[in-house]
């Protein structure tokens, strides 16, 4: 079988990013809720809430260093897999990773080692000032990598040069204050929310199983099922404004999420079950609810969500006009230094955001200008990304996400009637609930990564365009080498974690003076 360069490049991005989402929604999670816990012990005094911060941070430090570790081999890939990627759009996306490294990265690292290390040597308000400057870091972090990862969602604020035949920044107001990166931000942040009172709540729930540290889980699982709750209802809500940004900025992604093949009258219907048929370009045993979509999607009742078909006829025009502006940039370039036709330069500044379009003929034929109707035509449904695994995928992630909710509900109440030991099946149910965030949150960037296929950058630079000029046998190595390593790392790091929990909390040594102290007290 023919190796793929493409194909080898994408599946060690998609890899390896995956594989380091495991370790960022308990990083990012963990660190606000350790926040709260010292936030209760600075206010109180109560030497339990330190014996929580400390314990939930020693899990946090082994969840934090593995994400660090991966997430470095992940930028380097950009210039090892990417490069022509890299090169064209640079100037931008290079931008807010190298502000994360410095503002947030630098940040983070820094004071978790005051955290760990500073107990003994800071104040109260000390530490917990440290405490709260991970959390800061950590969410800063995720703020400007989103932002990236926003834009080649939606590439505003830049504009192609046809001299430099690079992306470059015109507006970086437009690119930090993207509506889809805000959106992706908030929405992922409250999935590692989410994630982070999932693994607090099962491991208290585990804790109560076995009658160990009761008054240490007790008090987790209450801050978890609080901090759970606002973050699930955050999710879906959150959720709802990507849906609305779709409808705006990627309509093929949330045609293929519901499997729409054409054009339905508005409002549009929410297709709950079905089992999309892409050769057939139906939806076979479709069970769909009425006007679900249509308000998810526009927010009104009268505002159609365009199908598959409607959107494969507008993509075959934007390669056309894709083709008149990669003709003028031929000329502009091959013109140098010398004035170019008015005519030249105006057929591009009509056509140039369509340029991308033209790109994606490259496939088939080496100068898009010598293209048939019929390699158009396949060039124009090469924008459909595969239906089924999106439209199965996006169910799982939304299934899961109403399931958080119902959960964190049942147990914030148990909370609050002071319940939450007098159910043993539903402790059982919530140490089994621990993996479906992370599932979840996998799916979830499924969905947001594999639905915006063809496109590296959305409308502007197809994957294929953006690969290194590397050896098929050579990426496939590396994969095997990633996939060697990352599997004994993720053996460590799971074997750390789980002799962590087992071992539970190290005794506060403040709680044992003031115990003590009590013993030895005379007797009123």
């Amino acid at each position: 079988m023919e190796l793929d360069i493409v194909a080898l490049s994408r599946l060690q991005f998609a890899m390896t990013a995956l594989y380091h989402f495991l370790f960022v929604p308990l990083t990012l999670g963990l660190s606000v809720m350790l926040a709260i816990m010292e936030t209760v012990y600075v206010m109180t005094g109560r030497t339990i809430w330190r014996q929580m911060t400390k314990f939930w941070g020693t899990l946090f430090g082994i969840n934090f260093v593995l994400g660090v570790a991966t997430g470095i081999v992940m930028e380097f890939q950009f210039g090892m897999n990417w490069s022509y990627y890299s090169h064209y759009v640079g100037d931008i996306f290079g931008a807010p990773l190298a502000i994360e490294g410095l503002m947030a990265f630098f940040l983070e690292a820094t004071f978790v080692g005051l955290f760990f290390f500073g107990w003994d040597k800071l104040s109260k308000v000390g530490h917990l000032v440290a405490t709260y400057a991970v959390a800061l870091g950590s969410n800063l972090s995720a703020l400007w990598i989103l932002i990236a990862n926003g834009w080649m969602q939606n590439p505003v604020g830049s504009a192609f040069n046809p001299q430099t035949m690079r992306m470059e920044v015109v507006s970086f107001y437009d690119v930090l204050f993207n509506p889809v990166a805000q959106a992706k931000f908030v929405h992922t942040v409250s999935a590692g929310y989410v994630t982070a009172a999932f693994f607090v709540l099962g491991v208290s729930a585990w804790y109560l199983l076995r009658g160990r540290h009761r008054d240490l889980a007790l008090r987790s699982m209450t801050v978890a099922a609080s901090f759970g709750l606002a973050a699930s209802l955050s999710v879906v809500v959150l959720g709802d404004e990507s849906g609305y940004l779709d409808t705006e900025h990627q309509k093929m992604k949330l045609a293929a999420m519901e499997a729409m093949w054409e054009t339905e009258p508005a409002p549009a219907s929410f297709t709950l079950f079905g089992i999309p048929d892409q050769a057939a370009r139906e939806t076979h045993y479709a069970v769909r609810i009425p006007w679900v979509m249509g308000l998810i999607g526009t927010r009104s009742l009268d505002t159609p969500i365009p199908g598959i078909e409607e959107l494969v006829d507008h993509a075959r025009a934007r390669i056309k006009d894709g083709i008149v502006a990669f003709d003028a940039l031929q000329k502009i370039r091959a013109a140098g230094t010398a004035k170019v036709a008015p005519e030249v330069t105006q057929a591009f500044e009509q056509n140039g955001r369509n340029l991308g379009y033209a790109l994606l003929l490259k496939r088939y034929v080496d100068d898009p200008r010598t293209a048939t109707p019929a390699q158009i035509d396949k060039a124009a449904w090469d924008t459909v990304p595969q239906v089924m695994p999106m439209f199965l995928s996006f169910r799982i992630m939304v299934g899961l996400g109403f399931y958080f909710i119902l959960a964190m509900t049942v147990f914030f109440a148990l909370s609050v009637m002071r319940k939450l030991d007098a159910y043993p099946w539903l402790l059982k149910v919530a140490v089994l609930s621990i993996p479906l965030p992370w599932i979840a949150a996998e799916v979830g960037w499924f969905v947001a990564e594999f639905g915006r296929q063809p496109w590296i950058i959305e409308g502007v630079l197809p994957t294929a365009a953006g690969v290194s000029s590397l050896g098929a046998m050579t990426v496939l190595l590396t994969i095997v080498g990633f996939a060697l390593i990352y599997t004994v790392l993720i053996v460590i790091e799971m074997s750390l974690m789980v002799k962590a929990i087992r071992k539970g909390p190290e005794p506060d040594h403040q709680s044992e003076t003031g115990l003590v102290s009590a013993r030895l007290a005379p007797a009123e």
